[in-house]
């Protein structure tokens, strides 16, 4: 999270933000490490508390200290500001050769370590986490996309993943899966059988804000949406291909940053008219997304891999209609909720979405959702703290 101070919260850092929320205010003592450009940090429960207040905009940054600046041209202002109040508030700081001394000098021996990031999960922290702390060490699985679709990822990550999924084989205790599908699809790359539990993320309740969309905005009309990076696994290809087969495409919009490895899809989307019915919205809050999810005639998420898959989840919470693939983990959390769709058939997403714009322009929805409760972060840790 502190990597990314400033910018639009993505999913695994939610997972992150929560994990600390509900960890400060267990009965027990709480220590946060962090791995900064200059070594690494620790926090005690007061600061990973003011921490937790910074990240979650209760609190503002404080300024950029000497430290910060000598490095200012590779790191946005925010990550500087986020690293100069880590250093203000660290109970202990150390480079990265003496983290197991540190850790041995603040922590108490047999303490838990968590790790629910992805980051982090390299031989020397975990090395030193066990050599310093001698606890259990657990780790939160979010997918394994990287080597399941191996097409959609950046040079070289599919082999960083595997040699990551070799290190938590080596040194976890336990592996906390976000799904059944996710605890499947790690056994099937594991070389050894990992101690697992599968806990479903919690879904806050979005609390839809029209007052920070654009004003431009406005519907009065059928209008679709989708969220999520911009990468090809996403699929917005598809539905570019859907609105240009459309005589009369209604708005669409894109809630989410430009991603990876789709410079062919920029290029389309840079070309589109400036009259054109699709836009991007980049750096919407959450409040602002929940706004136009909540009112859409339907959240359309063409994916074709999701660990979780936050989205499909919390549109589905808001009673909107959701059109997505039947992926397995939607089959496991949403069941025959959303409306499935075949990620190879772009006439049969345009015949829906045009029977969704019908019924809609009717006064009826064509698809009339159940009631959908969706899980719970008290179930989720629940789950994980009896094993933790």
């Amino acid at each position: 999270m502190i990597s990314r101070a400033g910018r639009v919260p993505t999913g695994v850092d939610r997972v992150e933000l929560a994990y600390l929320q509900r960890l400060l205010v267990e009965p027990v003592p709480l220590f946060a490490l962090v791995r900064t450009s200059l070594g690494y940090i620790l926090l005690d429960q007061d600061g990973a508390g003011a921490i937790a207040a910074r990240l979650s905009g209760a609190e503002p940054w404080g300024a950029a200290g000497v430290g910060a600046r000598v490095s200012a041209r590779t790191r946005p202002q925010t990550v500087q500001r986020a690293e100069s109040d880590l250093r203000r508030l660290a109970v202990g700081r150390c480079l990265r050769s003496g983290l197991a001394r540190l850790l041995t000098r603040h922590v108490p021996r047999g303490a838990a370590y968590l790790n629910v990031g992805h980051s982090n999960l390299t031989e020397r922290t975990l090395r030193a986490v066990r050599a310093g702390v001698q606890g259990q060490i657990s780790v939160l699985l979010h997918d394994t996309i990287p080597l399941d679709h191996p097409q959609y990822q950046r040079p070289g990550m599919p082999e960083r993943f595997a040699k990551m999924l070799r290190r938590i084989e080596m040194y976890a205790d336990l592996v906390i899966c976000n799904s059944a599908y996710s605890e499947e699809r790690l056994h099937h790359h594991s070389e050894v059988t990992p101690n697992t539990v599968v806990a479903h993320l919690g879904v806050d309740p979005m609390s839809p804000k029209t007052s920070e969309l654009p004003v431009e905005l406005a519907q009065s009309g059928p209008y679709f949406v989708t969220v999520g990076t911009i990468e090809p696994r996403k699929r917005h290809d598809l539905l570019l291909d859907v609105w240009e087969d459309m005589a009369d495409p209604p708005p669409l919009f894109i809630c989410g940053a430009r991603g990876w490895e789709n410079a062919k899809l920029f290029q389309r989307l840079d070309a589109l008219p400036e009259n054109s019915q699709i836009r991007e919205l980049p750096g919407l809050s959450d409040a602002a997304i929940a706004a136009l999810m909540a009112n859409a005639t339907a959240l359309l998420f063409p994916s074709d891999a999701e660990g979780f898959g936050l989205p499909p989840v919390e549109a589905a919470a808001l009673g909107t209609v959701v059109l997505c693939q039947k992926l397995r983990v939607y089959q496991e959390i949403l069941g025959d909720i959303p409306v499935y769709a075949s990620g190879t058939d772009r006439y049969q997403w345009r015949n829906i979405i045009e029977r969704l714009i019908r019924d809609q322009n009717q006064g009826a929805k064509a698809y009339t959702g159940q009631v959908f409760v969706p899980p719970s972060w008290e179930n989720h840790f629940n789950i994980v703290l009896k094993v933790t």
